[in-house]
């Protein structure tokens, strides 16, 4: 299987939800199903897409399999946006040293 787009990953808000109770604590996948109305197996598929896309690590412990958050699948998300901030911190800057230089009469 490859590995799903980052950005596809996060455009289904059912798994931007589920990353975000994650935030809160880790879940076994029967409590995060608890929170949506859809059947438990469109849940796993969701759950499944996000641990092949790095963003979740799955952990059996006893008779329960526990989600929680790993930052790498965040990495690519972070990298983007990343970029655009050094491309705004360069403008800014630009325009900062442009206001404060000497007034020149053209």
């Amino acid at each position: 299987m490859s590995m799903p787009d980052a950005f596809q990953v996060l455009a289904d808000p059912s798994r931007r939800h589920m990353l975000q109770l994650l935030m809160e604590e880790n879940m076994t996948i029967g409590t995060l199903a608890e929170n949506f109305d859809m059947s438990r197996p469109a849940v796993s598929k969701h759950i499944r897409i996000l641990e092949n896309a790095g963003f979740i690590h799955i952990e059996d412990i006893g008779r329960e399999r526990y989600c929680s958050l790993r930052r790498e699948g965040f990495d690519e998300v972070q990298n983007f946006i990343n970029s655009f901030d050094r491309f705004w911190t360069s403008r800014l800057h630009k325009l900062a040293t442009l206001l404060q230089a000497p007034n020149k009469k053209r």
